[in-house]
């Protein structure tokens, strides 16, 4: 079978990340890299063929099948909007954009140009929480309750995400993401009914007007409820987990413990693709972190998709129902009451449904 020829957009951490994962999928080559200042660097150092500082070049490649993108989330709209005109298939990192007027433009695009808008949640693809789910589907667990997952270190990896300006929200709208769109698919992906959040700014209100702790609760369409906690500001290295309890049993999934080394370092360790956190003090090393967290396996999965032209697990339209769960919460936080889905497609931003300007104008 030809490979699929996939180009990265971006070069800076996840892109390493996408990289590494990749390059474990034996039917897909990744042949190009673009960004306007690490690409060149990138493609030496890991043998990419070809580089380019602006991605629009890279587009017109016609060998090129697919393209990742690894680039801040006020990016992801534009950079969607032309891969799809350019016909290549399109992986957008989460969450899938600033609000859900963007989100309906990308959607829209790729499906005018018959290209897949796939949606990377590795999540649903880390090997646990996939053993997880299914214990769910096979009732080990009964009629299922609620659904607990939490993700807390100590700070993004890249400037940008404390600028809300870029990122569009703080820890919520960065890692918030990923328990939303968990719960949705240990759940079997039904509607919400309604969200309460509660945000706030405790440790890192010197670079950042985004929150760096969050609780936020879903209810779904099934009686089921989700509890998400997030975290910018836990000292100790990650800590990423999970809970589902039901009528007949409860399962615990801890991602990083049970299958990593406990240490203790003064000066701190790291490597090209460590995920996030401090690591200096105690933390937990892990011995194939991209593998453990489900990498590979979500490439293998988008790459097959687009080869074999099969529908992916995760979609735009996930992506935009996890968008719109997060908007809402964000909403939740400023009122303290529930927010009623569904959401209104408002162009705001989930900063600004929190912290609207004419508050902050207000305040002074």
């Amino acid at each position: 079978m030809e490979k699929v020829r996939v180009g990265l957009i971006g070069s800076g951490f996840v892109s390493r990340i996408h990289l590494e994962a990749l390059r474990r999928v034996p039917s897909a080559e990744v042949v190009a890299v673009a960004s306007p200042r690490g690409a060149r660097r990138l493609a030496a150092e890991q043998g990419v063929a070809s580089w380019y500082a602006d991605y629009r070049e890279m587009l017109e490649r016609r060998d090129l099948d697919m393209v990742v993108l690894g680039l801040p989330n006020d990016l992801h709209c534009q950079a969607t909007v032309d891969a799809a005109a350019a016909g290549k298939h399109v992986v957008v990192e989460k969450p899938l954009a600033l609000n859900l007027d963007e989100a309906d433009r990308m959607i829209a695009a790729c499906r005018e140009a018959g290209v897949k808008l796939m949606y990377a949640e590795e999540l649903c693809f880390a090997p646990k929480y996939v053993r997880l789910k299914e214990l769910v589907e096979e009732g080990a667990l009964g009629r299922v309750y609620l659904v607990k997952q939490s993700e807390k270190h100590d700070g993004p990896h890249s400037p940008w995400f404390w600028d809300v300006r870029r990122s569009g929200g703080g820890v919520a709208f960065d890692m918030g993401c990923h328990a939303l769109e968990f719960f949705r698919w240990i759940l079997g992906k039904p509607a919400a009914i309604d969200v309460y959040a509660q945000l706030g700014t405790y440790v890192h209100g010197e670079r950042t007007q985004g929150d760096d702790n969050a609780v936020i609760i879903v209810n779904f369409e099934g009686g089921a409820t989700g509890l998400a906690e997030e975290s910018w500001s836990k000292p100790g290295g990650m800590d990423d987990r999970a809970e589902v309890y039901g009528s007949e049993g409860v399962a615990y999934a801890d991602l990083l413990r049970g299958s990593s080394i406990l240490t203790y370092s003064r000066r701190g360790y790291g490597y090209a693709v460590e995920k996030a956190g401090e690591t200096r003090g105690w933390s937990f090393t892990m011995f194939d972190e991209i593998w453990n967290y489900g990498f590979p396996q979500e490439f293998e999965h988008f790459v097959a998709c687009v080869a074999d032209d099969r529908t992916p697990r995760e979609t735009g339209e996930d992506g935009r129902a996890v968008l719109e769960i997060l908007l809402a919460a964000y909403a939740s936080a400023r009122t303290g009451q529930r927010v009623k889905l569904p959401f209104p497609p408002v162009t705001r931003t989930a900063f600004e449904l929190w912290k609207p300007p004419e508050e902050r104008e207000a305040q002074g």
